[in-house]
């Protein structure tokens, strides 16, 4: 059940509007050791987190990402998920996460 703060997106998950994310958070187990981004991650030569931003980036034109970052390498692996190109299959990879 949602609350008066929460919002949703179009696969049910629920965040806050206070700065909470939508889905499972890297580090807890959830996204960022998930098997499907790690696989489209090494095909790419890229980091788990930067195909996740390309990932959401490409879900939806009205997406606005508001990442955080406690190094300038962390700023750099975010800003290169705007250049990442993710195919049909990659895509179709990555959205059986959750599922």
């Amino acid at each position: 059940m949602r609350g008066p703060g929460d919002v949703g997106d179009d696969k049910g998950r629920v965040g806050q509007r206070d700065g909470g994310v939508l889905g499972p958070q890297p580090g807890a187990g959830g996204l960022g050791e998930d098997e499907a981004l790690s696989a489209v991650a090494v095909r790419l030569g890229s980091t788990p987190m930067s195909v996740a931003l390309a990932w959401l980036l490409r879900r939806s034109p009205n997406i606005l990402l508001i990442t955080g970052t406690s190094s300038v390498a962390h700023l750099r692996e975010n800003a290169a998920g705007a250049y990442l190109s993710l195919s049909d299959e990659d895509l179709a990879e990555l959205d059986k996460i959750g599922r």
